[in-house]
């Protein structure tokens, strides 16, 4: 199977980035997961492109240099919660100011677009367009009512009492999408809600599986970097798997859908259909 160049290249940062993590290497320990996720996202876009005839990097050029900004931004917004909410918090940082934030903005950067790489893959590998149902409609009171929801899920949490707040981040993983995908339907974006009224709800599917996919791999990769994230949720919380609570796993899923709805949110907000083509 032939890959373009940039699917070789990151196929080999992935391998050597494992082999000198192996090797203790301390620079590649500490910058570990950027690295591996970039490799990760330029060798998968190649897959992609194998498998489809077109891939965001190769097709979509513009676009994809847009994305890992809005990963950052808007990761930077769940950290912005986490300081209330406390779910989790990071070790072994470099000592220097601007190395820290370098590693923060470049691992932020790889959120998004190892969960949308992951997403085509699946799509290209599996048939989730093939997977019909019945049409129906949202009616304008569930979709009010969604934003209401939304509202409350992602104001509430971090407005409560530390001791109770650290268990409401499921809240804010699933209160985005109540609040954003109606917003999409009327403003014309891509829609979850409109996918599955019009019978077609394969990429909710491929979205969910991507989810998961990415959270085994972040929390496989994370495990063994020395410059890493711990985990501090009172659930069940000697129940692990890599760092990871076992019951924490079900929040990847979803957050991945959450990420697609606000992404296409800002896309549309900031005319991206148009600017980034």
């Amino acid at each position: 199977m032939k890959l373009k160049w940039y699917g070789l290249l990151g196929l080999a940062i992935v391998i050597c980035a494992e082999v000198l993590l192996f090797l203790r290497v301390e620079l590649v320990t500490i910058w570990f997961t950027p690295i591996v996720w970039t490799g990760y996202i330029l060798f998968v876009d190649s897959l992609v492109l194998r498998l489809k005839g077109a891939s965001l990097i190769h097709d979509r050029l513009k676009e994809f240099l847009m994305v890992p900004w809005l990963s950052i931004f808007f990761w930077l917004m769940f950290e912005v919660y986490n300081v209330f909410l406390k779910n989790w918090y990071y070790i072994n940082l470099p000592p220097q100011a601007w190395q820290r934030n370098l590693g923060y903005g470049w691992a932020f950067a790889t959120i998004f677009p190892g969960i949308f790489e992951t997403t085509e893959l699946l799509e290209a590998l599996f048939p989730f367009h093939r997977i019909r149902r019945a049409p129906f409609r949202f009616s304008d009171f569930w979709l009010s009512l969604s934003v209401v929801v939304g509202v409350l899920c992602v104001v509430v949490p971090p407005l409560l009492p530390d001791p109770i707040a650290r268990y409401l981040f499921g809240f804010v993983w699933l209160g985005f999408f109540f609040l954003v995908d109606p917003l999409n339907m009327q403003l014309g974006a891509p829609s979850i809600l409109r996918d599955w009224e019009e019978g077609r709800p394969g990429r909710t599917y491929a979205l969910l599986l991507g989810g998961f996919v990415c959270g085994i791999l972040w929390e496989f990769w994370n495990y063994w970097a020395r410059t890493k994230w711990i985990y501090a949720v009172p659930l069940l919380s000697q129940v692990k798997l890599f760092e990871m609570p076992v019951l924490g796993f079900l929040g990847f899923p979803p957050f991945a859908v959450e990420c697609y709805v606000l992404y296409h949110l800002a896309r549309k907000v900031l005319r991206g259909e148009v600017m980034w083509v």
